[in-house]
């Protein structure tokens, strides 16, 4: 069982590899094409929009370099391999995220105190552009975003990037048409709020993975309700539920058998059952009956 997660998990992170390395490069032609039309039509917002986009594909090059990094073997002192970079990348692309955000705020709030010129139809065709790449590009991760923190942020960031295109768009719109460049910032705020939002959520759960608490999707008391009721099994203690990388979650915990139990069975069981929450690598200490664990220095945590 625990092999064949292996070689699932393994296939999901090459097809994830296939998917960061063409989203990179619909990314990076599109910077070069933004920052091509910013230059000719001088467009600061343009210039700006495609530094903002530059970042996003650092994020994303960030991202696939974590995948690169959990695939390393465990060696030396690293017994987990280098799994746990994955946490802490994530924690730095919901901060890349938070720093653009905070550029928006800025460039908006500037252009609410002193608008400039705007060439409406330039900015909307090229916006347009960006719908459809970051987009498409979101759609792409999408499906892999609801299992791992750092393609839910890679794919928090393309959305950002959608939805800031589509306010772009619709301020080019309003621009050519009437004139009033003031809703160019004011798009720019409400985009500004609605990215905040995810971010912090994803900043959050970033933290409280990189302090291994327990990830999100697991429930500990749940987990532990469930492990009492495996047949054999008297209680269960010691508990600790911890995620190795933005995909994979540990356990290690102290189980008390009944008397007579069979401590195969009863293992087997337990691995079983961790496999369905979510826990793939699990390191389980089982107790005599009667035996008194808070006596016993081998028993302590």
């Amino acid at each position: 069982m625990e092999s064949h997660n292996h070689h699932e998990h393994l296939h999901q992170i090459k097809q994830l590899d296939a998917v960061f390395i063409v989203s990179i490069a619909l990314n990076l032609v599109f910077v070069l094409v933004e920052a091509g039309v910013g230059l000719v039509e001088n467009s600061i917002g343009l210039l700006s929009d495609a530094g903002h986009n530059l970042g996003d594909v650092f994020s994303l090059l960030l991202a696939l370099f974590a995948f690169k990094l959990a695939k390393i073997h465990a060696k030396g002192r690293f017994t987990y391999g280098y799994k746990k970079s994955t946490v802490l990348i994530s924690l730095l692309n919901a901060i890349i995220l938070l720093v653009a955000v905070g550029a928006i705020i800025i460039e908006s709030a500037y252009k609410l105190r002193d608008p400039e010129p705007v060439n409406g139809v330039a900015v909307t065709w090229t916006a347009a552009v960006g719908i459809v790449v970051n987009g498409l590009t979101a759609w792409m991760l999408h499906r892999g975003q609801k299992d791992d923190l750092n393609v839910r942020g890679a794919f928090l960031h393309m959305a950002a990037d959608t939805l800031v295109s589509v306010g772009v768009v619709v301020s080019g719109i309003i621009i050519t048409y009437t004139g009033f460049v003031l809703i160019d910032p004011i798009i720019g705020l409400a985009i500004a709020v609605v990215i905040l939002f995810s971010t912090c959520k994803l900043l959050f759960q970033s933290l409280r993975l990189s302090l291994d608490a327990a990830p999100d999707n697991i429930n500990v008391e749940e987990v532990k309700k469930r492990l009492s009721a495996v047949p054999g099994v008297e209680s269960v203690h010691h508990i600790h539920i911890w995620a190795i990388s933005t995909s994979e979650n540990a356990m290690t915990v102290h189980v008390v058998l009944d008397e007579g139990a069979d401590q195969c069975s009863v293992k087997r069981d337990i691995r079983h059952l961790s496999e369905h929450e979510h826990i793939s690598h699990v390191t389980i200490e089982t107790e005599a009956h009667g035996c008194d664990c808070e006596d016993k220095e081998c028993c302590q945590s």
